[in-house]
């Protein structure tokens, strides 16, 4: 299926932001970590993980509209020299990417056929970082008129059940 030209270009913008915060979250993690804040360390570090798949999904989708996925783009990487400037340094670059991504969703317009979110911080309904009214409001300013599907999904402990051999019946 061939792409729209400019939304390629997109595509692969937000892919550069994508392969950036990677680079960010990991020099942040090891810094962390080099600092004695393993729980930081662990937490920052599946976070450039999480920002992993969404890198592989935007290729996947390039690949698909007969693109050529560019990696070889990065953005300014901007490294904090405590944690409250690395804090504050990735929270500017994720509001910056959601802003990429709106632009995204108004370039994609009537091309759109299903729009499924998901709260990736896994916290209850109405408590994650979800601007509804933006995502809305930007649904309806393209004359979007499909589904929309939010995932609400708690956390789950993926510990093998073999380690609980007492506990299974």
């Amino acid at each position: 299926m061939k792409g729209n030209p400019k939304l390629l270009a997109t595509l692969n913008e937000l892919l550069a932001d994508e392969l950036t915060a990677i680079n960010q979250y990991m020099v942040h993690s090891e810094m962390c970590d080099n600092w004695g804040y393993e729980r930081l360390h662990q937490y920052i570090e599946k976070r450039a993980i999480h920002e992993m798949r969404h890198a592989e999904k935007l290729i996947a989708r390039i690949l698909f509209l007969e693109g050529t996925p560019r990696v070889d783009t990065l953005n300014k990487i901007t490294i904090g020299a405590d944690v409250a400037k690395q804090i504050a340094n990735d929270l500017k670059s994720e509001l910056c990417a959601v802003k990429m991504y709106n632009d995204a969703i108004r370039l994609a317009g009537k091309r759109l056929f299903d729009f499924h979110v998901a709260d990736n911080n896994r916290f209850a309904a109405g408590l994650g970082h979800l601007d509804w009214k933006k995502i809305v409001g930007t649904l309806r300013e393209i004359g979007y008129d499909g589904a929309l599907t939010n995932e609400f999904v708690a956390p789950v402990d993926r510990t093998p059940a073999a380690i609980y051999p007492d506990m299974v019946e």
